[in-house]
């Protein structure tokens, strides 16, 4: 049996300012302060002397190799990351960095914000733009309907508000 896998669905390499200044601090955190404090520790516990039963020796040896593939995505991911003018977008309708208000058949009202998806944050609301209820919410106006797939089920939502942030 193999190990394969068909590749994932290339993501939408969009972002908004913010999202990439948190990433590009991310790199920079992990780079210049916590792999540095990580390879010393990883000295230190290799100077203990038997590497085969040092149980410090290992932890860091794996946490480094976690940094190190954090900052390689990182640093590929923030080369191809595009940034869109959400300040010609046309305010009445839903587009990227949107902050909007629907609400359900029940009557719940929930806040989403469509962002790039390196910085989702289900507590906040903020769906991936590849999301379906971001792909159907798109170019949608104030009072307009729209039905959309959902795990759950079809699921009708209607544009109680839009609003952007600059």
């Amino acid at each position: 049996m193999s190990r394969w896998r068909p590749p994932s669905a290339a993501s939408t390499a969009l972002i908004t300012r913010e999202g990439l200044e948190r990433l590009r601090g991310e790199l920079h955190e992990l780079w210049h302060i916590r792999r540095p404090e990580v390879v010393r520790a990883l000295s230190a516990a290799a100077a203990e002397g038997d590497r085969s039963e040092n149980a410090e020796y290992t932890y860091r040896k794996k946490q480094l190799g976690e940094i190190d593939r954090r900052v390689r995505y990182l640093s590929k991911r923030i080369e191809v990351l595009k940034v869109p003018e959400i300040d010609k977008a046309p305010r009445h309708k839903i587009f990227f960095g949107a902050y909007f208000e629907l609400e359900n058949d029940d009557g719940d009202i929930r806040v989403y914000r469509i962002v790039g998806p390196d910085e989702t944050d289900a507590r906040l609301g903020w769906i991936s733009i590849d999301s379906p209820l971001a792909r159907a919410a798109l170019n949608k106006t104030q009072e307009q309907e729209f039905e959309v797939e959902l795990p759950t089920g079809m699921v009708s939502f209607v544009v109680v508000s839009i609003r952007y942030e600059t």
